[in-house]
């Protein structure tokens, strides 16, 4: 029931300020019981009696969520919202939010800091150093690869690609994307790059790099016949979504050594991670955290909780995924 005929939300995960400030404004804010299985019954259960759930990417949110009495809008804390069927929320009339935008920068950082780091084996040598490995230099100690000058291949040219695009700019790189739409003539002017289809963007590339969201289209749109055209010193770097990648045909690739490396932070099973990758030392892996400095997470914390007090309020949110719910 509601506190004095107020309106109540699900909070499925804690937020980071000011987000559950703008949502206790605007809503009885409802934690979701942390003893309770994260599957669609117990969301189904919890989310009775709300008008609105702020979900995070873990969150299943499908027909039997959406169809909740009263449901008016899921705000996800994320850019992406593959874990919500929007479809059936559009058919059940629910807005579905995301956050656009305020992670983009952060994530191309992390993006071009796994290259560096997979093509310098920062992470291997830092165990090497730690466990007492490091006698002194070698002309032949961790060799990587360089990164100045080298070939980079974005597949995505979205906000994130065109980020990653930017950074390498100052390392001189050569930039090639790969993107169904084409960029503006000034867009590919100001990144340095060149579009080229995806057979040639990996066949030429000494670093590939992923930024596209998860569709039919792009499920497993890197596998075996992907890695088969790659350099074998080519590295993968994988910021988007986990199951762009095959990750089976990763690790076959990888050990037939097919490709030199690669920098994860996404899965295809996520949490799970493919065993065959983790003892790999030319992988880094990385637990979902390209978005994860304070400044971000707060700023989508805060944009989420504005766009669930704007539904609740009877608005338009501003970052509405499916506008036809509320024309």
């Amino acid at each position: 029931m509601s506190t004095g005929g107020r309106p109540r939300v699900l909070l499925m995960h804690p937020i980071l300020d000011p987000g559950p400030s703008i949502l206790a404004e605007a809503a009885e804010v409802v934690a979701y019981p942390p003893d309770r299985p994260l599957d669609e019954a117990g969301i189904r259960q919890a989310a009775e009696g709300c008008v609105g759930i702020v979900s995070q990417l873990m969150d299943p949110i499908r027909e039997t969520v959406l169809s909740t009495p009263g449901l008016k809008c899921v705000s996800n804390v994320a850019v992406g919202f593959d874990n919500i069927d929007v479809a059936a929320a559009t058919a059940h009339k629910v807005m579905v939010t995301n956050t656009p935008g305020v992670l983009d920068d952060t994530t191309a950082d992390f993006a071009f800091t796994l290259l560096m780091s997979a093509a310098r084996r920062i992470v291997e040598a830092d165990s090497f150093t730690r466990s007492g490995q490091f006698r002194g230099w070698a002309i032949d100690m961790m060799l990587g690869h360089d990164i100045f000058g080298a070939t980079l291949g974005i597949v995505g040219a979205g906000r994130i690609g065109r980020g990653v695009a930017h950074r390498a700019k100052g390392f001189n790189m050569r930039i090639l994307y790969y993107d169904p739409q084409p960029l503006p003539r000034e867009a590919e002017e100001q990144m340095g790059a060149t579009r080229v289809d995806l057979g040639r963007l990996l066949a030429e590339s000494d670093f590939v790099s992923i930024h596209v969201p998860l569709t039919k289209e792009t499920y497993h749109l890197i596998s075996s016949a992907a890695f088969n055209m790659m350099k074998p010193t080519a590295i993968l770097i994988n910021t988007s979504r986990g199951p762009v990648v095959d990750e089976a045909a990763l690790v076959a690739a990888l050990t037939a050594k097919k490709l030199a490396g690669a920098g994860l932070d996404v899965y295809e099973r996520e949490p799970a991670v493919h065993p065959g990758l983790l003892p790999m030392p030319s992988v880094i892996l990385a637990p979902h955290i390209a978005s994860a400095t304070v400044r971000t997470r707060s700023e989508m914390s805060a944009m989420a909780a504005r766009n669930m007090a704007t539904a609740v309020r009877g608005g338009r949110p501003p970052n509405l995924v499916n506008p036809e719910v509320k024309k």
